[in-house]
């Protein structure tokens, strides 16, 4: 038997294959997959009191959810906020990594150190550095009030929705550098050379052929910055006030100082099925796209 099931798997190519995944498998149905499962059975309960949860199954929580009004604007919010940073992130890190792979002819490796030292720092470090940074009594005040630009501290830049996105794009720019570098680098230089040779402009070479030839970076960039920004919940805390709050800071509340978990969990749910459904949208646009321009 043992020899039987030796000769199948020295043969197929896809038992090989999984025995090599299985690891990451069970990691990823061990920390992922079943807390997804614990949150979404969660969901279908009902908190009776503080101390006391009703395990009938019920859709109660979603339809409370779609009742409340700050919730799905919340929800709208996030995505709104998450959508922005990605979008800005991509339009500051694309020319540099640009730059770096069809330019610089050495230490393309310590270009791309330098750009990501500042990174090295804890997350929370960089939160608290935009705080000190928009603060009333912060570096961008005071250099305005020192140059007599202003005659008082601007308090818009603290505690806003743009103050998260400004922190936002700061602490996940990058994580989009490496990949747009990743497939920028890739490129044969030859297909731009053929493309210049053929008469087309600057513009066009770069819209027809290198842009396209980009787009798993691109993509990559987009799924990395824009699916955990939509639940980030320390930087809205930190930074962003009441006008910056987002989604994931009620669904922190609900599991904390309210207690009233089921919500919670359909809130999570909701929120984890919102960015799931815009990611297949994005792949299938840009699957579209790349198939349009090429």
């Amino acid at each position: 038997m043992f020899q039987a099931w030796r000769n199948i798997y020295s043969k197929s190519d896809n038992a090989k294959a999984y025995s090599l995944l299985s690891p990451a498998l069970f990691l990823i149905i061990l920390v992922m997959l079943i807390p997804m499962a614990l949150m979404l059975s969660f969901s279908s309960f009902t908190q009776v009191s503080m101390m006391e949860i009703d395990f009938t199954p019920t859709i109660q929580r979603y339809i409370d959810f779609f009742e409340k009004s700050l919730l799905v604007s919340l929800l709208i919010k996030s995505v709104k906020i998450s959508f922005i940073v990605t979008l800005i992130t991509l339009l500051t890190a694309y020319p540099v990594c640009y730059y770096i792979a069809f330019y610089v002819k050495k230490n393309k490796m310590l270009w791309l150190v330098l750009l990501t030292l500042p990174f090295w720092t804890s997350y929370l470090l960089r939160v608290f550095s935009w705080k000190i940074i928009l603060g009333t009594k912060g570096v961008f005040n005071s250099t305005l009030l020192g140059a007599g630009i202003i005659s008082e501290p601007l308090t818009f830049l603290m505690y806003s929705e743009e103050a998260v996105i400004i922190t936002l794009t700061h602490a996940w720019a990058a994580f989009a550098l490496l990949p747009l570098y990743v497939s920028l680098e890739k490129i044969d230089f030859s297909y731009i050379e053929a493309a210049r040779d053929l008469g087309l402009s600057k513009f066009e070479v770069f819209w027809k052929v290198t842009f396209p030839l980009s787009l798993p970076g691109v993509i990559g960039a987009i799924l990395i910055i824009f699916i955990p920004t939509v639940g980030d919940y320390v930087t809205p805390a930190l930074i962003g006030g009441t006008e910056g709050r987002m989604l994931s800071n009620m669904i922190q509340a609900y599991f904390g100082k309210i207690n009233n978990i089921p919500l919670g969990a359909a809130s999570a749910t909701i929120m984890l099925t919102t960015v799931i459904l815009i990611t297949v949208i994005v792949s299938y646009t840009t699957k579209r796209l790349t198939q349009r321009l090429s």
